[in-house]
């Protein structure tokens, strides 16, 4: 018989967070080794959450690191509200966003035992989610928005511009998180969605009854209509409906931005 005491076994439940007859086995398989012990823990818990794996993981967090003229938005998904704002899952998507900035984004890879580790501490299925990294042209500037709900980040938006200055660019950045719209412009909607709901809108107007002779007018009103959805220089400024996205800029330039909703 393995030889270990109670107050191993204690001493192995303190370091790993194990079960107490979970650390009894562990001694045994590894005859009283406290090491090896706790290496068997880890390949057990490890063997756990590879069954979580195909457990749906639609909760989450969303962190954004600034470092230099990096910047990132990174999300660590899950199954549980619970999960989503603990402690240690809020610092550890905090942690990798700050490494995404300053490294890019193949410096997720440095992380991936504590991802790991995490999934065997808080028994759930755990993994990266979108990662997204700028950096930021010389002479744009960046701006960002984190919206939390109870202590962790759920909306993250970053935007780079051009001829803005920070004000503006933190404004833009609290519209999209709002707003959510996919392109910057309606160059950027593809031709092919353009035409497609154009045609939907077409059908939509005859079987409604519309007069031919006002037909293009309608169906081109419900496209503006459509495009304000989509694109955010069409887009009503959340602040100032009364204006757009187009005219808060003026001359000022939108290069590009990134969204990052949990579970979207």
């Amino acid at each position: 018989m393995a030889a270990f005491t109670a107050k191993d076994v204690q001493a192995l439940r303190q370091a790993t967070g194990a079960g107490m007859m979970d650390a009894k086995k562990a001694l045994e398989a590894s005859d009283g080794d406290m090491e090896k012990a706790r290496q068997w823990l880890r390949v057990q818990g490890l063997a756990g959450a590879a069954k979580r794996s195909d457990r749906e993981a639609s909760q989450g967090a969303v962190a954004i690191g600034v470092a230099g003229s990096g910047a990132a938005i990174v999300e660590l998904r899950c199954e549980t509200d619970f999960v989503a704002k603990s402690e240690e899952l809020v610092s550890l998507v905090g942690e990798l966003a700050d490494l995404v900035a300053a490294k890019g984004e193949q410096a997720m890879k440095e992380r991936e035992g504590a991802i790991e580790e995490l999934k065997t501490t808080l028994k759930e299925n755990i993994s990266p989610g979108q990662v997204v990294r700028f950096e930021v042209a010389e002479g744009a500037v960046l701006g960002t928005y984190l919206h939390t709900q109870a202590g962790r980040g759920v909306n993250a938006v970053m935007v780079e511009l051009k001829g803005a200055g920070d004000q503006v660019a933190h404004d833009v950045a609290v519209h999209i998180a709002f707003a959510r719209p996919a392109y910057v412009s309606r160059s950027e909607v593809p031709e092919a969605d353009v035409a497609a709901e154009r045609a939907v809108i077409e059908e939509m107007s005859v079987k409604e009854g519309k007069p031919e002779a006002a037909l293009a007018k309608v169906v081109e009103g419900r496209m503006q209509g459509w495009y304000k959805e989509r694109c955010l220089l069409d887009q009503p400024y959340a602040r100032d409906e009364k204006q757009s996205v187009a005219d808060l800029l003026g001359s000022a330039e939108v290069l590009r931005f990134a969204q990052v909703v949990v579970g979207s």
